[in-house]
């Protein structure tokens, strides 16, 4: 399996149509979602999507071998969809974290995460988080990757990503109840 994959990282490093096109079929869809639900946008996330992979295949050279292919070009993703948003500067919702009150907060409970009205807020809270917290709710509960892997794609530790992580659905969970506050 091992000498597979290196057999297809130096066809890629020569450009062959067949390994690249074999390299879009095999990780294009997960790279898609994962850029698409950062940029938020269809045409936006297909326009970082083209450039993830150019960018993947300009610097095939430097593929990590430690990682997986895949965990390598959810970094590359991961990066460009930010700086994507950063260049946008979209209108985000920031909250404070250093909010008190957030420390006290429980996480929502088993019988709300299954009621429709609970799951839509949740999703509009969602869209309200930065770029990167979104993400790496994202990329855990969606898409079920480990912390570890996580802190790989995002260049951190899995200790620092668990604390964003709990701090994150804190977050989200003060951002619904004021939702449903407000609509009251």
């Amino acid at each position: 399996m091992e000498q597979e994959k290196d057999i297809f990282i130096v066809r890629l490093r020569q450009q062959n149509r067949t390994a690249c096109q074999q390299l879009l079929n095999d990780y294009g869809p997960t790279v898609f979602q994962l850029v698409r639900r950062i940029v938020g946008c269809q045409e936006d996330a297909e326009e970082v999507y083209q450039d993830v992979f150019l960018k993947a295949l300009q610097a095939i050279d430097r593929y990590d071998h430690r990682a997986t292919l895949l965990g390598w070009l959810r970094r590359i993703a991961y990066h460009e969809a930010l700086n994507f948003i950063r260049r946008r500067r979209s209108a985000i919702v920031y909250m404070d974290d250093q909010d008190p009150a957030l420390n006290n907060m429980d996480d929502t409970s088993e019988e709300d995460i299954h009621d429709t009205e609970t799951v839509q807020a949740l999703e509009r809270a969602l869209a309200l988080l930065p770029a990167y917290e979104r993400t790496i709710i994202t990329m855990f509960y969606y898409d079920d990757m480990s912390l570890a892997d996580i802190a790989y794609v995002t260049s951190s530790n899995p200790s620092t990503i668990g604390s964003q992580l709990s701090r994150i659905r804190k977050k989200l969970y003060r951002i619904i109840k004021t939702e449903k506050h407000e609509r009251k």
